[in-house]
């Protein structure tokens, strides 16, 4: 059986770049699996993801050497557009390449490209309708859609063409946990019903990784990739699901990759119950909402919420996409003024603030930190943030370094890593000192090593006396960091509690390794690192 893809002795330098991004990629990649791509932030994933379709080098310039064939085709003479009938791309965010108004023409519109005769074409969009869910919906603007459906819709018009090849990259990133489950059932429906060959890369290894053959690891630093059976490559791998972290910690052969395996495991430990991680006591109260009702044009967005945020806590807000956690969010930092109800920050409405003065009491970072910075390097970015808050010179670059040191001073914002970014979006907002912090979905597209950094920065900067409040999708990043959930559900407050009882209650949104013990309250692998220690004491 010839392979869907075959790298030969790839590697890739990007323009003006010192060192490789590829190196010594020898790989061919078999018809009809699902292949799980994994690596730290950085490590040129996506790079890899788009030698396949020519992407790379074709569109972004720089060196490529060696030989990609796809389908049998060499990228190296053939562009994009001469392997889009063998290959289908999904991007981490569908919406912004949608071409078309509704479902079914967005579905028929690659076929179209392709130049599929029209009686063939309306027979698959049926198809695709009918095997990804989505007929109830075929008529409705594509906008209108959940970012689930919306992802499900992508997925549908890379597969209507009939490719040899579905490349997917971040596929779940911007979901809750109930729009990833349809997705990634989607996936799984592609590829045991119909033999599609799938290449995914995700950092949420947690949702993906059961379901995949293979994996392959791109370990970055122009080292050779590492390619093999999901369980063998996750056990040594520098990024891992919690399931193969409590593997390793309890020295299971092979590791674990569903909760199922891993609670049929561990069934027969004896460990003691100790409560969560101990938090410092919340402090008064440094915003509020009574009350809040808002909506955008006719659609309602929040129905009456209440909310009280406190110094030295972090609440995570959860719920599903569309449930109007963004909307308070733009509501608390005075952004979008409600229909009614209250809103106080202090003993201000942020919404009645000149802007410069809501920056003093509010520090929002939207879901990608970049949209704040403007300076074309990280000392002047800092310098400017610095004249903004009336602060003594240095003052934001002491808080970056305090925050992630080592991050060069003439570096340009905009190409450093996901944390960095974020990290310097944060120092920006502190130097004003504002005693509440929202935050989008900062973590998305950061690893597990980055994203338990981004949880200590954000445990301490609560611990400094703020209110924070993160908007994430994430279960084991508010397992790890959260003092407090609080869930909306169409507009609505359905839940706030302590985060070890709000998310061990629920099979949405628990962590795998609640999951894995439940009824036993424990939320991460380090409460049962702490547990396993006591039982052995």
């Amino acid at each position: 059986m010839n392979p869907v893809v075959r790298w030969e002795t790839v590697s890739f330098h990007y323009p003006g770049a010192a060192d490789p991004t590829l190196s010594s990629v020898d790989i061919a990649l078999p018809e009809g699996e699902l292949c799980l791509v994994v690596g730290n932030t950085g490590s040129g994933k996506s790079t890899l993801l788009r030698t396949v379709n020519g992407a790379v080098p074709h569109a972004t310039g720089g060196t490529l050497r060696g030989r990609v064939r796809t389908a049998g085709r060499d990228t190296a003479s053939h562009r994009p557009r001469d392997l889009a009938d063998v290959v289908g791309m999904v991007p981490q965010q569908p919406a912004d390449a949608f071409v078309a108004d509704t479902v079914e023409e967005e579905i028929a519109y690659g076929m179209e490209c392709l130049g599929v005769a029209p009686d063939a074409m309306r027979r698959r969009v049926e198809e695709t309708l009918d095997l990804l869910g989505l007929a109830e919906v075929r008529a409705r603007p594509v906008t209108a859609l959940s970012a689930g459906q919306q992802q499900r819709v992508a997925l549908a018009a890379a597969f209507a063409a009939q490719p040899a090849l579905l490349v997917l990259d971040e596929p779940t990133s911007a979901l809750d946990p109930p729009a990833a489950e349809e997705v990634l059932a989607a996936v799984q429906r592609l590829v045991h019903d119909l033999g599609t060959t799938v290449l995914l890369a995700e950092h949420r290894l947690e949702r993906v990784a059961q379901f995949a053959d293979s994996a392959l690891l791109v370990p970055g630093a122009g080292r050779p990739p590492v390619v093999g059976g999901t369980a063998e490559v996750l056990a040594d791998a520098p990024v891992a699901p919690p399931v193969v972290e409590l593997s390793r910690l309890l020295g299971w052969d092979p590791v674990a990759l569903s909760v199922r395996d891993a609670r049929r495991r561990a069934a027969a430990l004896r460990l003691p119950a100790p409560p969560p991680t101990p938090r410092a006591e919340a402090g008064e109260v440094v915003a509020s909402a009574r009350g809040l009702v808002a909506r955008h044009g006719p659609v309602p967005a929040l129905r009456g919420v209440d909310l009280d945020l406190r110094s030295g806590e972090v609440v995570a807000l959860m719920g599903r996409n569309g449930a109007g956690k963004s909307t308070l969010l733009s509501c608390l930092a005075g952004l979008h003024r409600p229909r009614s109800g209250r809103v106080m920050v202090g003993e201000a409405d942020p919404a009645r603030l000149r802007r410069r003065d809501v920056a003093r009491v509010v520090g929002l970072v939207p879901s990608e930190p970049a949209d704040l910075l403007l300076a074309d390097r990280v000392d002047r970015e800092c310098a400017a943030a610095d004249r903004e808050a009336g602060a003594t010179p240095g003052h934001t670059a002491a808080l970056l370094a305090e925050l992630v040191p080592g991050i060069p001073a003439d570096a340009h914002p905009r190409e450093l890593s996901c944390g960095q970014r974020l990290a310097l979006a944060l120092a920006v907002l502190l130097a004003r000192a504002p005693r509440l912090l929202l935050l989008d979905e900062p973590t998305r597209g950061l690893d597990y090593p980055a994203k338990r950094r981004a949880a200590d920065v954000l445990r301490r900067l609560a611990d400094d006396d703020r209110a924070v409040l993160l908007v994430t999708h994430d279960v084991e990043l508010a397992a790890q960091v959260a003092d407090r959930v609080v869930v909306l559900a169409e507009g609505e407050v359905i839940t706030d509690a302590p985060a070890a009882e709000a998310l061990a209650a629920s099979p949405a949104f628990a962590p795998q390794v609640a999951k894995v013990f439940a009824p036993t309250p424990y939320l991460t692998v380090d409460h049962v690192r702490r547990a396993a220690r006591e039982a052995s004491a």
